[in-house]
């Protein structure tokens, strides 16, 4: 039985390292390592290879040890209102054109109507850019919510919505709306920070009561 699982546990433990190697987010890139490695362990355990067992032992906990680090640093976070002309604000934009475009295909700076504008800051590096349409009921109609690939840990999130959350009502706004999701995961963090379909205006949006 053990050997027949072996070769299953190798071919786990490959894929789980080749995918640590493709991630962009130093979160995933160690929890993929560590499951590889553990799939490796178990690999060697099978088919008594000690210097398989050794090596990915001490990678283990390499990973672990960076993991948590990662979970326990407290990181620097501010926010500050902007506007499109920005110089820096469209480098910013130009640099991350594509992947920005794979999340907000439709986007296009708002400079008209009132809307609730600013970036975030992430131990002094640019990690988000807000823009939100502001309606006078006080819904908030997501333009841009950008986060960058490296940042995608949800920190970014909480940090907007629960401890800017006073910022947010103070500009005016009562509920964080997206009209239209066009990227899957896109979605699935948005429900993870609470977000919930809920109708709006006749159809189907994702909202965030603040």
């Amino acid at each position: 039985m053990f050997d027949t699982i072996a070769p299953w546990l190798g071919y786990v433990a490959t894929l789980m390292l080749a995918l640590s190697l493709i991630v962009n987010n130093d979160i995933r890139f160690r929890w993929f390592n560590l499951f590889g490695c553990l799939s490796f362990i178990l690999y060697g355990s099978i088919i008594g290879a000690v210097p398989v067992i050794l090596t990915n032992t001490l990678l283990l906990i390499i990973n672990l040890y960076y993991l948590i680090r990662i979970y326990q640093t407290e990181e620097d976070f501010d926010l500050y209102p902007f506007q499109w002309n920005d110089v820096l604000i469209q480098k910013f934009i130009r640099f991350h054109d594509k992947d920005l475009k794979t999340y907000f295909p439709r986007f296009e700076p708002n400079t008209t109507e009132p809307a609730i504008r600013f970036l975030v800051l992430r131990d002094m590096v640019i990690a988000n850019l807000f823009s939100a349409r502001l309606l006078p009921d006080g819904s908030a109609e997501v333009d841009l919510n950008f986060t960058v690939a490296k940042y995608r840990d949800y920190k970014v999130g909480r940090y907007i919505f629960n401890q800017e959350k006073k910022y947010l009502l103070a500009q005016g706004a009562k509920r964080i709306v997206y009209t239209q999701v066009d990227h899957a995961p896109h979605e699935a963090y948005l429900k993870r920070m609470g977000f919930t379909p809920q109708a709006y205006q006749g159809k189907q949006a994702l909202i965030l009561e603040l």
